[in-house]
């Protein structure tokens, strides 16, 4: 199958992402059939060619063709990408599962990490799909606010999965002018990084909210990639991955631009609003919330120390104090910089390829 094969690809997932990646590929050219949870995203696109929910002033083309029926939307499709919020990957992929009938690529663009297993979403959908079908599986993760991307904003981002050949022609699907697409083979790698920057940027939003200064805002943003590659590590993730896109490109990304709506959380938990009443009052999901407690349960199951993420996880389900989390992090006991990271000795700058 050749980049040019991918006539027909279904985005399962109308959110702002789920749209954008939509709208990336129909400028393309490509037949493109969005599914989305709420009739109401699906009449917005059908009669308004807009989202007017999640994403709304973009124009999307006609070959968009937004439904309701998951079976309809996959029927006789090229390439599945799965942009549901991670919390409901585990229902969307048992109803998905019986109207597979065949190995098809399957490209994962969700952030995020299941509450209860802790597995990564390619974990998720893997485990409900049989073994030869796992190397049709691809991630794509890396800095990409999707209202830029529809504005033709340059963007870079990183796909990565087991069958390089695949992610190779994959690549040139997604790939245009403004939208540069990267190949990796480190899916844990390129996972991790994806969902524990979001956790990152609520920590950064408290950062800003409560005016700590340009100054603590680079500090956290260091030491929270220290920590995304000490959890990485120990789960058998490549490290220099957390230098490129999906790892250091994202967590800066999210932890200083407005767009980020888990930067957004962090900025109203240093104002005094709880958790309960972020949730009540927003549609979109900030993955991050989730996400403080899958890593804080990750962290102590592979005894990483994670210390910034403790403290989100603290300010959202403990009722800390958000002015404890630098507070905390600046009495900690002195240390070295560096850190020894396994039998490997001590951790050292590795390039990547992402230039």
């Amino acid at each position: 199958m050749t980049a040019s094969s991918f006539r027909v690809i279904s985005v399962i997932g109308a959110g702002a992402w789920g749209t954008a990646i939509a709208h990336l590929l129909a400028t393309k050219g490509l037949n493109i059939r969005l599914w989305a949870y709420e009739q109401e995203v699906v009449e917005s696109i059908q009669t308004l060619r807009e989202n007017s929910w999640y994403l709304p002033n973009v124009v999307l083309p006609n070959s968009i063709q937004a439904m309701n029926s998951l079976s309809d939307c996959i029927q006789d499709t090229d390439l599945i990408v799965l942009a549901v919020p991670s919390h409901t990957m585990t229902g969307m992929m048992t109803q998905l599962r019986p109207l597979l009938k065949k190995p098809l690529p399957i490209t994962i663009a969700t952030k995020g990490i299941e509450e209860d297993s802790l597995r990564l979403m390619s974990q998720v959908v893997g485990n409900q799909l049989p073994e030869a079908w796992h190397t049709w599986l691809t991630v794509l993760s890396g800095p990409s606010f999707a209202a830029e991307v529809c504005r033709w904003k340059p963007t870079t981002i990183l796909l990565a999965g087991q069958d390089f050949n695949l992610v190779n022609r994959l690549q040139q699907v997604f790939l245009t002018p403004q939208f540069r697409v990267y190949a990796g083979r480190d899916m844990i790698g390129a996972q991790l990084g994806g969902a524990l920057k979001n956790v990152m940027a609520i920590a950064a939003g408290i950062v800003d909210g409560l005016d700590l200064g340009s100054n603590a805002r680079a500090a956290l943003i260091t030491r929270g990639l220290a920590e995304m590659i000490r959890l990485g590590r120990a789960m058998g993730a490549d490290t220099s991955t957390f230098y490129g896109l999906s790892g250091l490109g994202d967590l800066v990304l999210t932890s200083t631009g407005t767009l980020s709506r888990n930067y957004q959380v962090g900025l109203q938990l240093a104002k005094g609003v709880d958790r309960s009443t972020l949730c009540a009052n927003t549609r979109t999901v900030a993955e991050g919330i989730t996400t403080s407690k899958a890593a804080m349960a990750l962290a102590s199951q592979h005894s990483v120390e994670m210390p910034i993420i403790q403290g989100v996880f603290g300010v959202l389900f403990e009722g800390n104090n958000p002015r404890h989390i630098v507070s905390d992090l600046m009495s900690r006991t002195a240390k070295s910089e560096t850190e020894r990271l396994g039998s490997g000795g001590m951790h050292t700058f590795t390039p990547s390829s992402h230039s």
